[in-house]
């Protein structure tokens, strides 16, 4: 029998014109090259914990006021998507090492990138998971070297004069985020959870699936 406390009260599905929901796993474009979402009949859906979506949504007037869009690349991960993509990609801390331990699996995080009005992405120092089709194909040939340097340009510390659009842009995005309670991580410039690591055992792990 399947499982999904999804339709619980306390998650709510990202709907609004403002949002645009593209998600990296539902497709086989992203560093594990696995439409893990699919394989599973989750599918391209953005669901978050309610307290999440009530910080989220503090986003909306500026989003309007400046003709923008927030593009969600990642929102709640079903914990057999997860450790899918664990065994694809087995790079140390890259994702965690088991679904208890990840944002995405309780639905308090998001994986985002500001677009213009015309809904194109801003420009970052990386893709979101630092994606390119030439590091997702070295990845799955167990090729990591040439990837976990690219991964350094993914910081929020990362500093380079030849990438002063991409950071700024970084820097707008992460100020936007943080500016309505959401946490970034030091490591992933997209990636934004609702409260730190020590309180993540406040929200349960949510299952979807059999």
């Amino acid at each position: 029998m399947q499982k999904n406390q999804l339709s619980s009260k306390d998650y709510i599905e990202i709907t609004h014109p403002r949002f645009i929901v593209d998600l990296m796993y539902a497709r086989k474009d992203n560093i594990t090259g696995c439409d893990a979402y699919q394989k599973i009949g989750f599918g391209n859906k953005a669901y978050v914990h309610l307290e999440l979506w009530n910080k989220l949504k503090n986003i909306i007037p500026y989003l309007e006021e400046t003709n923008q869009y927030l593009k969600i690349f990642d929102a709640y991960r079903p914990p057999l998507a997860h450790q899918m993509m664990i065994d694809l990609v087995p790079i140390p801390n890259f994702f965690a090492a088991q679904p208890e331990r990840s944002p995405h699996c309780r639905a308090i995080a998001i994986d985002v990138c500001l677009c213009n009005e015309h809904q194109q992405e801003d420009k970052y120092p990386t893709e979101v998971d630092a994606y390119t089709p030439y590091f997702a194909e070295q990845i799955q040939q167990g090729k990591m070297t040439e990837f976990q340097e690219h991964l350094k340009k993914a910081t929020h510390t990362f500093e380079d004069s030849t990438f002063s659009t991409e950071i700024a842009n970084r820097k707008k995005l992460q100020k936007l985020m943080e500016s309505v309670g959401l946490k970034s991580l030091a490591h992933e410039w997209w990636h934004y959870n609702l409260v730190d690591r020590e309180f993540y055992q406040n929200f349960p792990l949510v299952s979807f699936g059999n």
